[in-house]
């Protein structure tokens, strides 16, 4: 499981490529109907989302049995596991529906706008992404709490892991330009993790044996 760890820092690293570019608004639908029919918009979302979402799955699980399946971190791995389900589906939606929109928009078909807001842009995704971002904060919240509170060498990137998260997800609705930076910065914190748990959960087992003895 001590490769899992590294499962993390390449979810930041996916975080930061995938939002150093953003689609424009929906109003200005010639130009989102451009963006959305790029290469870098299907990559963003198959590579830095959905497999994104797979990697930091992977990694809270590797964290979580690092820490000996203490109550907090099962607790965030069950919430980290849900929420990023939930967002591979809104991701790959759009990944699949707004690049076939946008292909019509540009060759002249009529009603693509509309289309866009009924499936792409609908009551159902915005459901859905929106209480799943939200639960992935929470997730955030409690797993780098959990790791903060293991073991003093591991404090601040506990903490880091509990903040840069919901930055990231915050900026993606305010300050843009800070979301692949909250990204970059997730990834170094989470590489520093995975370098001292193993040792944490090395000691802890040592301390542990020799408590029974």
């Amino acid at each position: 499981m001590r490769a899992g760890l590294w499962a993390l820092p390449a979810y930041g690293v996916l975080l930061g490529l995938g939002t150093l570019t953003h689609q424009p608004p929906v109003d200005d639908f010639d130009a989102y109907a451009r963006y959305v029919t790029t290469d870098v918009f299907l990559l963003s979302h198959l590579g830095g989302s959905v497999f994104g979402a797979a990697l930091a799955i992977l990694g809270a699980a590797a964290v979580t049995v690092h820490l000996g399946y203490r109550r907090g971190a099962v607790v965030g791995l069950v919430l980290t596991t849900v929420a990023n389900v939930f967002l591979a589906s809104a991701f790959g939606s759009a990944a699949f529906v707004q690049p076939g929109i946008g292909r019509a928009h540009l060759a002249g078909v009529p009603g693509m706008a509309a289309l866009n807001d009924d499936t792409a842009y609908g009551p159902a995704l915005f459901a859905t992404a929106l209480s799943a971002s939200f639960l992935l904060m929470v997730a955030a919240v409690v797993l780098g709490t959990a790791i903060a509170r293991s073991d003093p060498r591991l404090r601040w990137p506990g903490v880091a892991y509990a903040v840069l998260i919901p930055v990231f997800v915050l900026a993606g609705q305010t300050v843009e330009v800070a979301q692949p930076l909250a990204g970059f910065a997730f990834a170094v914190a989470t590489a520093v993790l995975a370098v001292r748990l193993p040792y944490f959960s090395a000691s802890s087992r040592r301390s542990t044996s020799s408590a029974v003895l």
